[in-house]
């Protein structure tokens, strides 16, 4: 396995995957409020740097789509149908994520302990580096968040912020997008 701590340091390496931020899903999380400004940050800054952005939509015709705030950042793309709480289990995801070409994956979405947690999970034994970002992640209880968060570190994920990981990616205030990035977390 690579060194996940060093993994973020090329932006170019990354993917970000947006795990289930639906309608009916997200209206039910805890802290709801903080996980779509965070996943919407994440978003803006990988679209600023050019960094491959895959989604998924648990059962959208039960679930809904993935909620308005989110799916202006993500214009370009389409979202990955699933029923499997796996990401990597959806139909046509590993593919398009081989096609980033990406070493290291970024999670956020919900629910920490069942989906985000299962995509980390698998994604690791694939060997991939993980990162998942703990102010990108909820659940309905903030027990259960906490404990998909552990699992997902005792599996090798490691676990970040988004601020942490924009500050990563930049490296250093000269960074041509510094201000376009710094504006996302005033």
């Amino acid at each position: 396995m690579r060194n996940p701590n060093l993994s973020v340091k090329n932006p170019q390496s990354c993917c970000l995957v947006l795990v289930d931020v639906q309608e009916r899903l997200a209206a039910v999380m805890d802290n709801r409020e903080a996980l779509i400004k965070s996943c919407g940050i994440l978003l803006q800054a990988a679209n600023t740097l050019r960094i491959p952005v895959l989604w998924c939509e648990q059962a959208p015709l039960a679930l809904g789509s993935t909620v308005a705030e989110l799916r202006k950042h993500l214009e370009t793309n389409h979202p990955i149908e699933k029923t499997s709480f796996n990401c990597c289990g959806a139909e046509g995801f590993p593919e398009e994520l081989e096609k980033t070409a990406a070493s290291t994956v970024i999670l956020c979405g919900i629910e920490a302990h069942v989906c985000v947690f299962q995509t980390a999970a698998d994604l690791i034994e694939r060997g991939l580096n993980v990162h998942v970002i703990a102010d990108g992640v909820s659940s309905r209880t903030a027990e259960n968040k906490q404990i998909g968060l552990a699992r997902a570190a005792g599996a090798g994920a490691v676990i970040s912020s988004t601020e942490m990981l924009l500050f990563e990616w930049l490296k250093d205030a000269r960074h041509e997008k510094f201000k376009d990035l710094a504006r996302l977390i005033k």
